[in-house]
């Protein structure tokens, strides 16, 4: 069974071809252009170590920063796409490594994304090289597991918050409310409709908003409006795009009502935003804003 796939220098690779001829490799790594498109049959987690990453999945786009990891249901069957100095690490984790991650610890690992220290990143790339080493087997990803799973330690205290009378059902709730998370983090450039997170997640509108509600302290039209806002925040600074483009690009419909929403929650017009961004370094140019439940 090959234990690793590699795609660097513009090469493409589709896993469900390599799971034909190969057989499914475990460890995969993304570099300089290189893109994979991932099978549905395997849980996915990636770590961006040098440069950025573009990922495109059924939850959305994203971009990954060095330092930054992000994870992948089965059926999110996520493009990951290099940059030019880009470097990006993986894990494919099968029904198999699933299992052997439960009966380690009692823990799981989860959609989601977040960041990492130097020293944790230095850690993961070490523990992914082990995993390859000859002669491996599905044991030898014992320790990489477990340390995927050690960065997600702040998302196991939502799984507690979840209803469900045992554990696994919690755990199965908990990933659900993660991933429609993550599909409003992936749609910020939109207005996202309950009706499309309760069709993703497989739950009632009901229950998805008040299930949401509870574990976020937030509801997510809420966490979409403020996502949609902290996107224009970031077009502001980082882009040359007019105002009215920023808009459009932030999901509004008009100025009028993206120049209210915008000075509601920043406290200042979009221009004035940008204007400090240019100005102020980027640590000053973030302008305070309110703070969530």
């Amino acid at each position: 069974m090959r234990q690793m796939t590699w795609v660097d220098r513009g090469q493409s690779v589709t896993f469900d071809k390599q799971f034909e001829e190969d057989g499914r490799p475990y460890c995969v790594g993304v570099a300089r252009l290189g893109s994979l498109q991932t099978s549905g049959a395997v849980f996915t987690a990636w770590i961006q170590l040098r440069g950025s990453a573009w990922v495109e999945s059924k939850e959305g786009k994203f971009r990954l920063h060095q330092r930054e990891w992000i994870a992948f249901e089965k059926e999110s069957r996520p493009l990951i796409q290099a940059g030019r100095d880009g470097v990006c690490i993986g894990v494919a984790l099968d029904n198999d490594a699933l299992r052997l991650l439960g009966t380690l610890a009692d823990c799981s690992v989860y959609t989601g994304r977040g960041r990492m220290s130097h020293a944790e990143a230095r850690l993961a790339l070490r523990l992914w090289r082990e995993a390859q080493g000859p002669g491996t087997s599905i044991h030898h990803l014992r320790p990489l597991l477990l340390h995927i799973a050690s960065l997600q330690r702040e998302l196991s205290g939502g799984v507690q918050r979840c209803p469900g009378r045992s554990r696994l059902r919690k755990r199965q709730v908990f990933g659900r409310m993660q991933r429609a998370r993550m599909y409003l983090e992936g749609n910020s450039h939109r207005v996202v409709r309950i009706s499309e997170l309760a069709e993703l997640t497989n739950f009632s509108s009901w229950y998805l908003s008040k299930t949401f509600q509870s574990l976020y302290e937030e509801s997510p039209q809420a966490l979409a409006a403020r996502l949609r806002l902290e996107r224009a925040a970031m077009l502001l600074r980082d882009t040359d795009m007019m105002i009215g483009e920023v808009a459009s690009a932030s999901g509004f419909d008009n100025c009028c009502s993206f120049a209210r929403a915008f000075r509601s929650r920043y406290g200042t017009s979009a221009s004035r935003y940008r204007e400090a961004a240019e100005i102020l370094p980027p640590q000053s140019a973030k302008f305070p804003v309110a703070s969530r439940k």
